[in-house]
């Protein structure tokens, strides 16, 4: 998460502490925003304002700065800067190492997950804080409350119809096991570096989507592509246009996805949803403002 704590975060009683909870504060900024960077000047936001306050009578300090950064993360969500009013083209979470490639400790749960984001996408602002810190969290909707500017009881209504909302969407977008998708991944690799297009039709399902988030960076289709054989011959085609230098594995929000190097850089992050073995939905980030991280 960057290096903006220095080493006044190890000063005072207030360090050790912050390091415990860090996680958390920055991992609820990232499954509100779906940004590293956001997430990363939110975390900071935080650490300043905790770093100044009196916390002498604050019973839970985790709590407390969570909602903090809840609060933030909100303010963000509702300025008509942020995302859908000026985005161009398909918007994709940023990507985020957890595991072993993980620069900094990440709370890791499928609310981490690509799928699980742009799910949560779908969610309103409100919906989306209520869902994340009381589901996820497990905060008292009297501090969701505080952060919505809301009743105890329309935060907890906000949080029931969200949640609806999600269990819903994951009914039609089922999780494929680690041991699968390592599998349908390792062969995904082997064939689209042989420019195999047959056998990358075999591993799509006939209505796969795919979808590829440049920002407007780069060159990059900013319609979905459907269907599994139009999604293979694209594949094929930009595969020979780029020639990446190697296609290497990374553990992103929790799940096995595909990191594509050219010329020594990151040049585009992969994440795929699985059913049945199959490859439904191929999600590629180029935009490489998102990728800088990686």
């Amino acid at each position: 998460m960057g290096d903006g704590f220095g080493r006044s975060e190890q000063e005072g009683p207030l360090g050790a502490e912050w390091e415990r909870h860090r996680p958390a504060v920055f991992g609820v900024a990232y499954r509100l925003l779906g940004s590293v960077a956001d997430a990363e000047d939110v975390t900071q936001d935080v650490w300043l304002r905790a770093a100044g306050a009196d916390l002498q009578d604050i019973g839970d300090l985790r709590a407390w700065l969570v909602t903090v950064a809840a609060r933030r993360s909100y303010d963000i969500l509702k300025s008509a800067r942020f995302r859908s009013e000026t985005y161009v083209g398909p918007w994709l979470p940023e990507p985020l190492l957890t595991g072993p490639d993980a620069s900094q400790p990440v709370l890791v749960d499928e609310s981490v997950s690509s799928a699980m984001l742009l799910i949560m996408e779908e969610l309103s602002p409100p919906e989306r804080v209520a869902f994340v810190l009381h589901d996820v969290f497990g905060l008292e909707f009297g501090r969701i409350a505080e952060v919505l500017d809301i009743t105890v009881p329309g935060a907890r209504q906000l949080a029931s119809r969200a949640r609806r909302r999600v269990a819903k969407a994951k009914q039609s977008t089922p999780q494929a096991s680690k041991a699968e998708r390592e599998r349908v991944l390792m062969v995904f690799r082997a064939a689209y570096e042989a420019g195999d297009l047959a056998g990358l039709v075999r591993l799509l399902h006939p209505d796969a989507v795919y979808v590829t988030d440049g920002g407007g960076k780069v060159s990059a289709a900013r319609k979905l592509i459907h269907g599994g054989e139009r999604v293979a011959e694209v594949m094929v085609r930009v595969g020979r246009q780029w020639h990446p230098d190697r296609i290497d594995f990374a553990e992103v929000g929790g799940e096995l996805a595909l990191v594509f190097r050219r010329e020594g850089r990151v040049h585009s992050v992969d994440t795929v949803q699985i059913a049945d073995g199959l490859i439904t939905a191929y999600r590629r980030v180029i935009n490489p403002d998102k990728l800088v991280r990686v």
